[in-house]
């Protein structure tokens, strides 16, 4: 199936997408059979374009304060200031700048704090990326603490010598999904806390039922209301409100359900994602907001390093090479799935 979806997207690249100016050619080793896979990536800004641009770093410090550093090309610093984060606020940043020229902009992604300057600088047409925090170390270890807007001029200079280790930026509906799936998750991880504190109690008094889905069902949330007649006064309370939790979450987990059937109803990726083994509509969501488009992987092997799926490497100066377990990529919660799944379709299934 992939070797076939590797040709296609080969003859899209050749065709169409390597004529555009802003896409560069990268060269990938898979399939071995033969052939190369071109992945279209967009490149920084042309060289010759950066030469009369200005360089702004913003340096997101809170809720409500930001800090920004303007330096020409030449690394001089052309204005430093403080700006609110909100919309008036970032205005009133861009008429302040606008005197200077053009600019390009560089931000971390820090929380969720950065999207409201972000869409507003790319929607008035200043080009923005975005910075990943853990790539930027280098205002971590800076000496000098003491100045305010170290953090923004540091991020400016990055960007002007083109250091700037840039995060993939999801669009507005992604972002969406994505946000709709981490509340699903956190509604389930809720459940789970809840269950395990009634199984506690029903293990503590000996209670059991031949009902396989007591928490699902209407028949198991019955039987576990006439218990609370039968338990101590201490234990009735977290009972009673455990299970009246438990069904409203239910219905929020139904309602969440419903949306996130409507988004899966209209994209490719989750239809081929249900034809896995072991993968529910919930699991289908969830990785494919994860990647969004493995398109912006060059090869397929970087998309098992973003995952946390490729086995770790160490390599040392005298030529030896130590390989180790996956690396375990916290950011992406899909990998977690995945190695439920696999655990799971090996236990159920043999494979």
């Amino acid at each position: 199936m992939y070797v076939g979806e590797v040709q296609r997207l080969h003859a899209l690249y050749e065709s169409e997408a390597l004529t555009e100016p802003y896409l560069i050619k990268r060269r990938s080793k898979y399939p071995k059979e033969g052939g190369w896979m071109y992945a279209d990536c967009k490149a920084n800004l042309k060289k010759g374009d950066e030469k009369d641009m200005n360089h702004l770093g913003i340096d997101v410090v809170g809720k409500r304060k930001c800090r920004a550093a303007l330096k020409d090309d030449k690394g001089k610093i052309l204005g430093e200031f403080f700006f609110s984060n909100e919309r008036n606020g970032i205005l009133s940043l861009l008429s302040r700048i606008q005197s200077h020229g053009k600019c390009v902009t560089v931000l971390e992604s820090t929380g969720n704090m950065w999207m409201r300057i972000h869409d507003l600088l790319e929607e008035i047409g200043i080009y923005t990326k975005l910075a990943k925090p853990y790539k930027t170390k280098i205002i971590a270890e800076a000496k000098i603490k003491s100045d305010k807007l170290l953090d923004a001029r540091i991020l400016s200079d990055l960007l002007r010598t083109d250091l700037i280790c840039e995060s993939y930026v999801q669009k507005q509906e992604d972002r969406d999904k994505r946000s709709l799936v981490m509340h699903g998750i956190t509604l389930s991880r809720t459940k789970t806390k809840l269950v395990n504190k009634v199984h506690s109690i029903l293990d503590k008094y000996d209670y059991r039922t031949e009902l396989t889905d007591i928490f699902n069902s209407k028949s198991g949330i019955e039987w576990l209301k006439s218990l609370t007649p039968l338990v101590t006064s201490v234990d009735k309370i977290i009972l009673d409100t455990s299970i009246e939790s438990i069904e409203t979450i239910n219905q929020q987990i139904n309602a969440v359900s419903k949306e996130m059937s409507k988004y899966a109803g209209d994209n490719k990726d989750v239809k081929i994602l249900l034809s896995i083994t072991g993968i529910d509509l919930f699991s289908a969501m969830l990785i494919s907001t994860e990647i969004v488009d493995a398109k912006r992987f060059s090869t397929p092997w970087k998309l098992l390093i973003y995952a946390g799926l490729a086995p770790s490497t160490r390599e040392s100066s005298e030529g030896k090479t130590k390989t180790g377990g996956i690396t375990n990529n916290k950011t992406m919660l899909a990998m977690v799935k995945m190695m439920d799944i696999c655990s799971m379709c090996t236990y159920r299934y043999n494979i």
